[in-house]
């Protein structure tokens, strides 16, 4: 199993947009793609503008397939006039 964490800072006054593209993207991804067992995005306590999205994928085949999706790279253009800077983002391995 892949862990991915995708830390977004935001544009002040760009928050509404952003979730609206944001919600769209996790309801294609939770309807579309059975490899990723979690995709939600978070709202950092303390702060207006800096957003998480907490990822779990089965394998890297089913992370792979998640970036070639027609609907995440849609979102992209949707999204990064949003941000604020680069998203910070990790990969993360299971501890089992």
């Amino acid at each position: 199993m892949i862990g991915v964490t995708a830390t977004l800072e935001i544009q002040d006054g760009k928050q509404a947009e952003f979730e609206a593209v944001a919600k769209d993207l996790m309801a294609k991804v939770k309807a579309n793609e059975p490899g990723c067992l979690t995709y939600q995005l978070y709202k950092t306590k303390g702060s207006d503008t800096t957003y998480v999205f907490l990822e779990q994928y089965a394998s890297a085949e089913a992370l792979a397939a998640h970036g070639q999706t027609d609907y995440f790279k849609a979102a992209g253009p949707k999204l990064g006039p949003c941000l604020a800077g680069a998203p910070d983002i990790q990969y993360l391995d299971i501890v089992e």
